[in-house]
């Protein structure tokens, strides 16, 4: 089905030297240092081609990748995928080469396994859930491997991934053809993953009415009937089993053109984030489940904001941006991508915070709660170690959108977009004003301070004068009005927050100057509204303190609350700040900038 708003081809969006970039960085070197082999270790073993060395010590993959994991192989898949989008993006020749060296060598498991099977996991793990018996998420772990290759085929144009998956459908089409609908019901009632997304992406490649036939026998009518019905079958239950059904509606809705999976996709959406409400973070959960509409207050904790969920709730927001063109799902996007995939990557190794823990005195950390330390390079690959790598690839595909007026600005990360409009060759470049010292407030003293608003300067060259539309999103969080220039021409803004500001006008050789003001807000709990996180501009704010603490004061004036502390480092403004007129000081730093220290984020607030 034709979006709003499509999504620009990742090779035509190239980030910059910037904070997202700098991430994007981390997580390449992380993913080249893993050995194909290991990688592969689980296949090998179910393909017979290889087992456990006698004193194996650390040089094959452990945790939730060891052989003795039921879900050992998810983390290849979520591997390939990321890997798939590096290549389509950059080019990288040594990304590409070794993602096609471990297609190939699916290839020669699946060869080994009769033709069909190419999984991590034997088949009989799905036969256990057929009889009811307990065993961990196989259909989880085998859509992981089925979206790598689907990756590879979309991303990397490699024939032979596609070759693998009609050979593994073929398979899925059979085992699936001896059960009825509620007995179907009753094996998907088992974690199925993306499965539905999987079989909904290789029918929009093949349009084969086999594929179309997996799409109907993994439709999830126990929890889609329900959201239709406008009930909530959501609270308390496990998140992010649910978010990758929710993709699969949405997959199945653009291949097959039947509105009742875009109806799923909306009520979901309503259920979880319209009707429930979320942490300042823009992330949800505890535990894993999710918490009861506007109630979070009862379940801060050490377990808060699965990065999985993050991650997967901002791909939901982007099938709803690119349907809509409604500027608040890229205000959502924004606030997780944030306070969720920055805030649990550790900036120095690049590893996971399975966990965002928002209670006093919290510390990043594992699946185990308390403090179980960040993710390590091969000993851990929990579920969220394999959304954290897909996660750094994403960053150019959420900043460019266009339509039939023309290109949409839907994220302010630094990049380079090359686009054709109406055949026209366009090149856009897109960076912050490092400096911003024509709007930086002069204060009495004559100082130049930390400037209060974002300045985002593009560059627009068209190979000959085109007429388009330029829309620029205007985020939820503006602190005052924002000032668009064309060329130093001030323009008339007609739209406000959470919208997005069109300019139309025949462009050449332009420049674009964005001014976005920014303010310390306060956001509260729904159930305690006097218990407040602080933000600046779309970014959390984060207390370095071990327990809870009451500040005194105005939580409706933040400014006198908190004042800017160590706001420069020699040539970089720094989003630092410190309490002011409390019994004891607190530093707030932004949460993504985070790693081992103890914080607190929701602070009572008492006049």
């Amino acid at each position: 089905m034709p979006d709003v708003f499509a999504p620009m081809p990742l090779s035509q969006a190239k980030l910059l030297p910037g904070l997202f970039q700098q991430r994007a960085d981390l997580n390449r070197r992380y993913m080249l240092s893993l050995r194909s082999e290991n990688l592969l270790q689980n296949f090998y073993m179910e393909a017979g081609l290889w087992g456990p060395r006698d004193d194996p010590g650390d040089d094959i993959h452990w945790g939730w990748e060891s052989p003795t994991c039921q879900l050992r192989g998810h983390f290849l898949g979520h591997w390939l995928s990321a890997a798939a989008r590096i290549a389509a993006a950059t080019g990288d020749h040594e990304m590409k080469g070794k993602a096609d060296y471990v297609v190939a060598e699916l290839g020669r498991c699946q060869r080994e396994n009769g033709g069909e099977w190419v999984f991590s996991i034997p088949p009989g793990y799905l036969d256990w859930i057929a009889r009811g018996k307990s065993v961990w998420a196989p259909h989880y772990t085998i859509h992981k491997t089925l979206m790598g290759l689907v990756d590879m085929v979309v991303y990397a144009g490699n024939s032979q991934a596609l070759e693998i998956l009609e050979g593994a459908a073929r398979w899925f089409h059979r085992w699936t053809a001896q059960f009825s609908r509620a007995q179907m019901d009753d094996i998907l009632d088992v974690e199925t993953g993306g499965m539905l997304e999987a079989w909904a992406d290789l029918y929009g490649i093949t349009g084969r009415q086999e594929h179309l036939d997996l799409i109907r026998r993994y439709d999830r009518p126990r929890l889609f009937d329900r959201l239709l019905a406008g009930e909530d079958p959501l609270t308390n239950r496990h998140a992010n089993t649910t978010i990758p059904e929710a993709h699969g509606a949405a997959r199945a809705y653009e291949v097959t053109g039947d509105a009742r999976w875009r109806q799923v996709v909306e009520a979901y959406w309503k259920c979880a984030v319209t009707d429930r409400g979320f942490y300042a973070t823009g992330g949800q959960t505890d535990g894993e489940i999710w918490t009861a509409p506007f109630e979070q207050s009862a379940r801060l904790s050490d377990k808060n904001q699965e990065h999985c969920v993050v991650y997967n709730m901002v791909r939901l927001a982007d099938f709803l941006l690119r349907w809509t063109g409604d500027a608040t799902y890229a205000d959502y996007m924004e606030r997780n991508l944030y306070n969720g995939t920055l805030a649990q990557q550790n900036d120095q190794t690049g590893m996971v915070a399975y966990f965002l823990p928002l209670e006093p005195g919290g510390r990043k950390g594992g699946p185990k709660g308390e403090y179980s330390g960040w993710g390590t390079p091969t000993h851990d690959f929990w579920c969220c170690h394999g959304s954290l790598v897909q996660a750094h690839t994403t960053h150019n595909a959420y900043v460019y959108y266009h339509d039939a007026d023309g290109l949409s600005v839907c994220q302010y990360i630094p990049t380079e977009l090359t686009w054709e409009r109406d055949g026209v060759p366009v090149a856009v470049r897109q960076a912050f004003d490092p400096e911003n010292s024509t709007s930086a407030p002069r204060q009495p003293d004559g100082a130049i301070r930390r400037p209060a608003r974002w300045a985002i300067e593009l560059s627009i060259r068209c190979a000959r004068p085109t007429d388009f539309a330029l829309k620029l999103r205007l985020p939820w969080w503006l602190g005052g009005t924002a000032q668009i220039m064309v060329n130093g021409e001030p323009q008339t803004i007609a739209t406000g927050a959470s919208s997005f500001a069109a300019l139309r006008r025949i462009w050449s050789n332009d420049r674009v100057r964005i001014e976005l003001p920014t303010t310390l807000t306060t956001c509260p709990l729904p159930d305690q509204p006097d218990t407040v996180a602080f933000m600046d501009g779309p970014v959390v704010l984060a207390g370095l303190c071990d327990e809870e603490r009451t500040l005194h004061g105005d939580k409706d004036h933040p400014e006198t609350l908190l004042i800017p502390d160590h706001e420069r480092e020699w040539s970089t403004w720094k989003g630092w700040y410190r309490t002011v007129g409390q019994a004891r000081g607190i530093r707030f730093v932004p949460l993504y900038e985070v790693r081992s220290e103890r914080y607190t984020v929701y602070f009572p607030v008492e006049r």
